[in-house]
């Protein structure tokens, strides 16, 4: 298997491979939970591990077991692509999927936490409490694991870095399957926001990136994601 290290700047090229990760069997206690939807923002992923209501979302989280903050946190790209589908509750727009087969580079931000706030963080993904760590024996031997229907219980783990395993997760549906859907401003400003925070990108490479993803591509310009990515660098 290959096993990957962070690259100058912090940024992470993660490979998919199909080999068992056998390095990662042992029932690793921390992972890289790549998240390349809002989670990418700091202030966003406080509100999952240490609970509350982070500004202009419109639900509160109950947070996870463990509140500490992630050891690390750096910039990632993973094979594949981000597209927008399905109604979202909290942000009234498309929500941010990853189809690891599509043709393509995913960014994404890896947060080295445990096995265990990565389990919460997914149970509040799907609405759920946090309860119990999740079984990574699946994803970590064959790269995925759908562990039920819902739009994010699909675990995807790409390859490790530095032997730690990264592990995301997703729908059981592809790009492909699914009529797109447009992301609102609130939900791209804090993906544009958590991606200029993860360091190796610039305002303009990153406005263009997001217009270009399936469901925002023909609806966003890149000056219009820009304009979002100022407003939240301002307030």
């Amino acid at each position: 298997m290959e096993t990957l290290a962070p690259a100058p700047e912090e940024l992470s090229m993660v490979v998919h491979t199909a080999t068992a990760l056998v390095e990662a069997m042992a029932a690793p206690e921390r992972v890289w939970y790549a998240s390349y939807g809002s989670n990418m923002h700091m202030d966003r992923l406080a509100a999952y591990i240490a609970g509350g209501t982070p500004p202009g979302a419109a639900r509160s989280y109950p947070g996870c077991r463990d509140h500490g903050a992630p050891e690390r946190s750096i910039a990632v790209e993973l094979p594949g692509r981000l597209y927008f589908a399905t109604q979202s509750p909290v942000w009234t727009g498309g929500r941010g999927f990853y189809d690891p087969a599509a043709p393509g580079r995913m960014r994404a931000r890896a947060h080295l936490v445990t096995v265990g706030q990565m389990s919460d963080i997914a149970a509040q993904e799907m609405y759920q409490e946090p309860a119990a760590d999740l079984d990574l024996s699946t994803v970590l031997r064959d790269g995925r694991d759908e562990l039920g229907p819902g739009r994010y219980e699909t675990l995807i783990c790409p390859g490790t870095i530095e032997g730690i395993p990264v592990v995301t997760f997703t729908a059981p549906w592809t790009l492909q399957d699914v009529e797109v859907l447009t992301p609102s401003a609130a939900y791209l400003r804090y993906l544009a926001g958590g991606l200029l925070e993860s360091g190796p990108w610039e305002e303009q490479d990153i406005a263009e990136y997001l217009a270009a993803c399936p469901g925002a591509a023909g609806v966003w310009t890149p000056e219009q994601v820009r304009e979002l990515l100022a407003a939240d660098i301002s307030r």
